[in-house]
Parts: structure tokens; C-alpha cells; sequence
């Protein structure tokens, strides 16, 4: 099985503790949370993926707040030196994001006016 899985979405797994749009996005989070632990391929998008069917910003398959997501996801891809469309083990993905964006304190450069930014620095 090849999960759908935005590029920006590697950060947001990272820091993930039940906190989200509302309860359906929520469980669908922990449950693609527990998918992605037995590292699946995944398909990296800039629109659009597996965690955004539950999220209320989703609407008919358009995320409404579209731009300030797909500028996160191009960012993601571009520090990890990857492209929108590109197949990759979740692990692989998951620690080029921790080296490369996370452990280097870019994260607040990408998605700090993210309204769940508070989150992410604890």
C-alpha cells in the first residue's frame, strides 16, 4: 500500500500529540500515525492527501487554505532535496525531515505562522 502523504505533513506527524481540526481529522491522524509506523511507501503530494480526508479545510478535494500549505510542502521537498510526486519509504522520509528541517531549527522558518505552531515547540 503507497500512502498519499503532503511533504509538509513529515513535520506535523513529528509533533502530533491529539490536538487537530476536530475529531474525525484527528483519529484519522493517529490512525494514519500508526499506519506509517510500519513504514509504508509513501507518494509525496503538494495538495491534497490521506491525512486531509477528515479535515474540515478540505473541501471537495481543494484544501481552502491551499497556498499557505502548498509553500510548506515545496519547502519541505526542497530542503530535503526531493520533488512533489516522489515515492519514498515513510522512515527515509521521516528522517530526512528530522535531520534536515527539525534538528536544524528550520521548522519555525517553514510553517511558523501555522495556527498550530505552539504546538510544535515543545
Amino acid at each position: 500500500m503507497v500512502y498519499r502523504i503532503r511533504a509538509h505533513h513529515g513535520m506535523c506527524f513529528s509533533f502530533f500529540k491529539g490536538m487537530g481540526y476536530s475529531g474525525a481529522f484527528t483519529e484519522n491522524m493517529w490512525a494514519m500515525k500508526k499506519k506509517l509506523a510500519e513504514n509504508p511507501e509513501v507518494e509525496l503530494l503538494c495538495g491534497v492527501d490521506d491525512v486531509c480526508v477528515r479535515c474540515p479545510n478540505n473541501e471537495g478535494g481543494i484544501c481552502i487554505s491551499g497556498g499557505k500549505a502548498e509553500s510548506y510542502d515545496r519547502q519541505v521537498l526542497e530542503r530535503c532535496n526531493l520533488s512533489c510526486g516522489m515515492r519514498i519509504g515513510w522512515n527515509d522520509f521521516e528522517k530526512l525531515v528530522r535531520e534536515l528541517i527539525i534538528d536544524a531549527g528550520e521548522r519555525e522558518k517553514i510553517c511558523g505562522n501555522c495556527q498550530w505552531n505552539e504546538f510544535c515547540k515543545s
